[in-house]
């Protein structure tokens, strides 16, 4: 609570001081330019900072598992993460507070609980009947190493073997060891003279849960009687073992082995195998044994009523199949069929019909846990299809370079994304529903369209549904379909400025009214998208190319011809309109040989047809310069009212009227400023004359980066600070780096000059040295004439200076209230126009939401800047700062964004050293302080984005979405939102059907093992074996258990009721359920108490 007030006191403290400036400032104005008093509504009490979901494959998956009663799946993976996957819509996160790697997971089947063995030899128990399952108990072994668990079905004793190849029992219940040990030594005796390794497998019986079945690593399987403590068989092969699976009558089982071959053993024979397969070994003419393969590294035997049994493995190919790729082999009857895997199998199991290891089977799926896929094949259609996933597994399809989130969308766009996304589905799946269904979807409180985007390395960009705290793709676009593709590496341009991934996303600009998109790549392209819902056959792809250059004074500039630098602010800049329908030369160079004025990719000059969706508007690209590459894009920004688009770089700022396809701005950073550079800039030596550099990106959050890795997967950390490219030249990184670059861009109908007494359309631009520099737009009229007459562009002459590179700038009214920049609403562009809508539009103005067009002259705008180190409110017209704070001191933002929340507006920035703050506007008051997480790698910084209403993401890890929110509202509601992973189901009815139905786990053999294992018989386990710790399940984990004890107690009276009488019909039997489960709460009370001595819980 301390931490709360000290805030509230720091806020009465900051509120108290900007009053006191907004005192002197007032002061300092005459009356009449007073600023006015807006009243702010968000307080701290509005913000709290907590994760809400984990989208994405489970990153460097190790261990799967699945509850075939209540079907949810468990994925646990090297990094002691957990997740949980049920009916799609319904999935969970969780972690080990280790980190270390889960090794094997085993569902309580049916019980709403899950244990997990991770690599650092402990054991948990988890509580699944909670919407954020928790841990209940830990077990630490302290001397011997975890290898292989075993739950059998509807039992409390887990077996967990070792290293050391020992055998110890563990209570589930209380998480204690028995203190029966199976030891090594006694388990083999004299059938082997050396140790037989660790313990790689262990089940019971199907028939008989007293005999216990034990593989070992060497290749020694032990069958062991655990009434009278000894083995009844000993079965060696040659060949170290991998994995043991019975047939479910309890006379054969199966073992896979390091050399490809599985054996076959009748239970009752020791000496040899009833048979030895070598699935993908070559048979040898004269009799003799197959070619070793490679290790089968695990079998299942899975019994049918109606056919042949099903054997499924993985590995065992064959050693001279080089470059294939990994598979899973279906083995039915006399059809084996190879199924080959995009990635390794980390792990597979076979669903089927039953739980109970002593009945049929009935397989009918086989989940593959791949390493970076999960893929669910059809047993039961011929050709096994594989099932359409519904999860959002594909984020990674190809790396994620850059993100952008959307909250609070205009509602007619998911469902406008999902149609034409729903037409680029594949075909030939299985036709069956996904079986994994389980769990109940959580209420969704939140109701707005949530959208985010993801831009890829292979220059795709997808459309994600994220409503309601779930995710759904809706779209991909293709953006590399306008370029030719060089069909090998040779082939490939010597322009070129990457070594791979020519096409990646680095920046996303979208305005969701309009559904203009629009997408900076990293060969210095830009790629300008109009939505409509009808195909169209573009015949030449509309493309433009551009010289940025970066000249100081006396740097000669290079031979070729140079784009005209803009005139004086008075004249503005005649568009140079190119014919779309003729594609500039990309093939000329200077008289020195230098490459230039050659783009990086070529577009095609074929016909392109576009489906439904996305389609190119116009393709802009830079050029090489002089032998200089063009540098990367480091900002974007698009306009659909104005039909503008603007980009930056280290070099300088371009401007390109789409509507004409006119370039209208093409400037030095330096001649932005004209006469007012407040800089010396002295020409760099030794560069008197340009030579070909290095592509390097001016990023703006980390100084100098290998550009390489800005370009390539985002998995790549980033640690070398150095060009480390052949390409590069005696052009240091520092000269590169000293360069002003473009870093914020925003179009928007605001004041230009002190002296203006009207909003203007203009651009305010933003770069790395903290300037703020203002161009005025002057448009044509709508319709017809916006077609004809240039657009005149001209700097304003103004400038704003800040502390750090400018990050993002936003306008407000004179009440507060945001001021969107202007657009046009979508309207579909690809159907011929009637007459009277073409005199409409001829009248139409480019709408502007600004509410500056409808106020009164008089009134003021302010202008919000976010810097790397602090954020300004500068009052408009005049100019004067109204507000300033600074962020940080030590640190740099490394994303600001202005945003919506609970009817307000706030400034929310996420700072390199694992800070997020919330400031309110416009006083910028501190209203949230909570460091997360510290930025660990560059995929962070280039991903972590804010957006309405208290919604976050980034990029958690090179595969997984993580989401927050910084709203108190949202915190609350969070619970209610999540989906619920335990449903109270009926186990379905046991096969041996009479003697033991109705009591738990099979009767007499469930006591025997309490006989058996309970401290009364075995006595208590050494206490230096391991420890019992217990978790911190919290209350929820008690009342979900002391529920959980209700019900058992319930359905065991249920099954005695069952038994002696039959109840008369449904009414009947549910009050009979609800008077036992009430009889038995006092029961479950008493249970609770005894317990709580036992540290079964912690508040």
């Amino acid at each position: 609570m301390r931490k709360f007030n000290i805030r509230k006191v720091l806020d009465g403290l900051t509120a108290g001081s900007s009053s006191a400036s907004q005192q002197q400032q007032q002061q300092q104005h005459p009356a009449g330019t007073r600023e006015p008093e807006i009243q702010e509504t968000l307080q701290s009490e509005h913000f709290q900072l907590c994760k809400t979901v984990r989208h994405g494959f489970p990153y460097q998956p190790s261990a799967l598992a699945f509850d075939p009663v209540q079907k949810i799946l468990a994925v646990g993976t090297q990094t002691g993460a957990l997740r949980l996957f049920g009916r799609p819509g319904v999935e969970c996160y969780c972690q080990h507070d280790s980190g270390a790697a889960v090794i094997q997971l085993q569902f309580l089947i049916n019980e709403g609980a899950l244990v997990s063995a991770l690599a650092d030899d402990t054991l948990h128990l988890w509580n699944l009947r909670q919407k954020r399952p928790a841990i209940l108990h830990s077990l630490k072994f302290c001397r011997e190493r975890v290898t292989f668990c075993h739950l059998p079905f509807q039992s409390k004793w887990l077996y967990v073997g070792t290293e050391r190849g020992n055998i110890h029992i563990v209570n589930v219940e209380s998480f204690t060891l028995s203190g029966y040990v199976i030891m090594w030594n006694k388990a083999i005796e004299l059938s082997s003279k050396s140790h037989p390794g660790p313990v790689v497998h262990i089940s019971d019986n199907p028939m008989d849960e007293g005999k216990l079945l034990i593989g070992f690593e060497s290749g020694t399987v032990v069958l062991w009687d655990l009434k009278s403590k000894k083995a009844d068989y000993r079965y060696t092969y040659d060949e170290a073992i991998h994995s043991v699976a019975w047939h479910h009558e309890g006379k054969q089982f199966i073992c896979s082995h390091s050399d490809g071959t599985l054996t076959i053993w009748n239970v009752r024979s020791p000496a040899k195998p009833m048979q030895t397969i070598t699935p993908h070994g070559k048979q040898l003419k004269d009799g003799k044994k197959p070619e070793p393969c490679k290790p089968i590294l695990k079998v299942e035997f899975k019994t049918t009523r109606s056919g042949e049994p099903f054997i499924i493995l993985s590995g065992g190919l064959s050693y001279d199949t080089v470059g294939r790729r990994p598979c899973l082999t279906v083995m039915h009857g006399k059809s084996t069929a190879v199924l080959e895997m995009d990635y390794s199998i980390v792990d597979f199991l076979t669903l089927c019909e039953t739980p109970y290891p002593n009945d049929f089977q009935e397989p009918y799926a086989v989940v593959v846990l791949l390493e970076k896929d999960l893929v669910l094949i059809d047993l039961a259609q011929n050709g096994y299809p594989i099932f359409e996933n519904p999860y959002p597994l594909s984020i990674h399809e190809s790396p994620v370079t850059c993100c952008e989130y959307f909250a609070d969308c205009p509602v007619d766009l998911i469902p406008a994304l999902y149609s034409v996304g729903a037409r680029q589905k594949r075909q030939g799946y299985s036709k069956k529903e996904w079986p994994i269904n389980g769990g109940n979807w959580g209420l969704g409180v939140q109701s707005y369209p949530e959208i985010i985007i993801t831009g890829h390395a292979d220059g795709s960009v997808k459309f994600w549904d994220a409503s309601a705290i779930t995710l759904q793709v809706l779209y991909k676009l293709k953006t590399s379909k306008v370029f030719e593709k060089s069909r090998n590496k040779d082939d490939r341009p010597n322009t070129d400025i990457v070594d791979e991934d020519p096409y990646a996303i680095q920046i996303i600009s979208w305005c969701p009214e309009s559904r203009m998109l629009c997408i900076a790549g990293v060969s210095a392209h830009v790629i300008i998208y109009r939505f409509s819902k009808q195909e169209v056959v573009t015949e030449v792809i509309p493309m433009l190319e551009v010289r940025l250059l970066y000249e100081i004074n006396d740097v000669e500039s290079p031979e070729g011809e140079q784009a005209p630098p803009l005139p004086t602010p008075v004249g503005g800049a005649t568009p140079q309109p190119i014919p779309p329908q003729s594609h500039p030369s990309t093939s000329s160079s200077s008289s020195d040989g230098l490459r230039d004025n050659v783009p990086c990719l070529k577009v095609k000059n074929s016909p392109l047809k576009q489906s439904p969706g996305y389609q190119t508007e116009l393709v802009i690209q830079l050029v090489w310069v002089g032998g200089e590459p063009p540098q990367q894009i480091t900002s974007l920004a698009v306009n659909s009212s104005y039909g503008l688009v603007v980009f930056g770089n280290c070099n300088g700022i371009a401007m390109v009227d789409y509507l004409q396809k006119a370039v209208l701005l093409n400037l030095g950073t330096i001649e932005l400023y004209g006469s007012n550079d407040p800089y010396r800039r002295e020409p760099r030596s030794p560069r008197k004359s340009r030579q070909p550099s290095g592509a390097g990106l001016c990023d703006i959050s980390e100084g100098t980066v290998v550009p390489e890795d800005r370009c390539k997967s985002p998995t790549s950390d980033i640690k070398d600070n150095s060009f480390s490219r052949s390409r590069s030249s005696s052009v240091t990184s520092i000269d590169k780096e000293s360069r002003e670059a473009i870093s914020a861009l925003h179009f928007c109908e605001t004041f230009t000059r002190k002296a203006d007494s009207s909003p203007s359309p203009c651009l305010w631009v933003g770069t790395t040295l903290g300037t703020v520099l203002v161009i005025a737009l002057n448009l044509p009229p709508g319709g017809e004439q916006r077609l004809l007459q240039p657009v005149i562009v001209s700097p304003s002459g103004t400038i704003l200076r800040l502390k750090g590179a400018i990050l993002r700038m936003a306008f407000l009214d004179t009440t507060g209230c945001l001021v969107p920049p202007a657009y046009e609403s979508w309207r579909e562009h690809n159907v011929p126009e009637e007459k009277d809508e073409k005199e409409k539009l001829k009248k139409r103005r480019p709408v502007s939401v600004s509410p500056s067009s409808s106020q009164e002259i008089s009134e003021n705008q302010y202008a919000v800047i976010c810097s790397e180190k602090q954020a300004k409110v500068i009052s408009l017209p005049t100019q004067n700062c109204a507000y300033k704070q600074n962020i940080t001191e030590t640190s740099f933002v490394l994303r600001g964004d202005i945003v919506a929340l609970s009817n307000s507006i706030c400034l929310a920035c996420f700072c390199a050293n694992g800070h997020i703050m919330t400031f309110s506007l416009p006083s910028l008051r501190p209203l949230l302080d909570v460091y997360y997480l510290p930025l660990t790698n560059m995929r962070i910084a280039r991903t972590f984005c804010f957006t309405n209403n208290g919604q976050a993401l980034y990029l958690v890890s090179p595969t997984e979405i993580q989401r927050l929110t910084y709203s108190q509202e949202t915190c609350e509601n969070l619970q209610e939102m999540l989906g619920e992973l335990f449903t109270p189901v009926e186990a379905p009815e046991a096969p041996n059907r009479g003697f033991f139905k109705g009591l738990f786990g099979g009767g007499a053999q469930s006591l025997d093992r309490e006989e058996l294992f309970g401290e009364s018989s075995s006595g208590k386990a050494s206490r230096s074996l391991a420890q019992h710790i217990p978790g911190p399940g919290g209350i929820e984990g008690v009342k979900g258990a002391a529920s959980g004890v209700v019900g058992e107690l319930a359905r065991a009276r249920l099954a005695l009721d069952e038994r002696g009488q039959k109840l008369g019909d449904l009414e009947e039997r549910t009050a009979a359920m609800l008077s036992s489960a009430d009889s038995f709460s006092k029961h479950a009370h008493e249970m609770m108490l005894k317990y709580k001595d036992k540290k079964w819980y912690q508040f």
